[in-house]
């Protein structure tokens, strides 16, 4: 088994909680979760655990997520200048970056900051831009395996919460969507297990969203890029991710075909094989 080591490190001026896994003289793979307000570093740590093997993995809190401070600012900016400060201080040299929805974002945004430092790219059921979004308010309505309440559909990317009472009501409502098979005792756990941070949702949703569009900008991301996406993805549909993937100079899309929003836990094998593979086509050599 291979031992965590988890410890917390002032970034940019908030606190915040850093996991490794891996040899540390490994190629280190820096992955950021998504959901800024929900998610944490329990997903990534899942999802690329197993690259343990034979890469160095870095993940942790973003600033107002999971078990880190709710230092702000919740901005873009903010969250990929403390990933470039959380390269420097662990020492890791060049990187593969890796991040699913909105961690997909800032996994591009940073590409694109640094370019010097990043000789490959994941992303997993991501986007750059919003004009897809219309279509998971739609999937939303439509979803027939257990009503979704309208309440929650109105204030789909949105960003407009007035608590975390509220905001934990939201997501209890929408996870049903995530996933292609629905498990309501799997639905509850992660509402129970999820750490709420309103005031990051919102600032995310209804500040950083409005403004984002990357597309103009994909073709200037050069290291090769591996894009993924469940077949049945809610949030970020295919199209999204094709748009990626045709528009970056060196890039790779593969479809999980029985996957929601998640295909590195719905199809972990497959999932893990896939980008495998392409860090060897990419030349990122854990024997190097």
């Amino acid at each position: 088994m291979t031992t965590s080591r988890t410890h917390t490190e002032t970034i940019n001026g908030a606190r915040i909680v850093i996991e490794e896994l891996g040899p540390e003289d490994a190629p280190a793979i820096v992955v950021h979760h998504g959901a800024p307000g929900l998610g944490s570093r329990a997903e990534p740590l899942r999802s690329f655990g197993p690259f343990a093997d034979a890469y160095r993995i870095v993940t942790f809190d973003a600033r107002g997520s999971g078990s880190s401070s709710d230092d702000g600012p919740f901005s873009h900016e903010q969250w990929v200048a403390d990933i470039e400060a959380i390269r420097g201080r662990l020492g890791l040299g060049d990187i593969v970056m890796a991040g699913g929805s909105y961690g997909g974002f800032l996994a591009m945004e940073y590409t694109l900051a640094h370019p010097e430092r990043v000789r490959a790219l994941v992303l997993r059921d991501t986007a750059a831009d919003t004009s897809h979004d219309h279509l998971a308010v739609e999937r939303a309505r439509s979803f027939d395996v257990v009503p979704i309440d309208p309440w929650a559909i109105e204030r789909i990317g949105t960003g407009n919460f007035a608590d975390n009472t509220e905001f934990e009501r939201y997501w209890r409502a929408i996870l049903p969507l995530y996933d292609h098979h629905y498990d309501p005792a799997a639905v509850e756990r992660k509402a129970a297990s999820t750490q709420y941070h309103y005031a990051t949702h919102n600032a995310a949703f209804g500040v950083n969203m409005p403004a984002y569009d990357l597309t103009g900008r994909l073709p200037e991301i050069a290291c090769p890029v591996l894009v993924t996406v469940g077949r049945h993805d809610w949030r970020t549909p295919v199209p999204a991710s094709e748009l990626i993937a045709e528009r970056v100079a060196d890039g790779r899309l593969v479809v999980f075909e029985h996957s929601g929003h998640s295909p590195q836990l719905e199809e972990p094998e497959l999932f893990q094989a896939t980008v495998r593979q392409f860090l060897r086509d990419a030349g990122v050599d854990p024997h190097d």
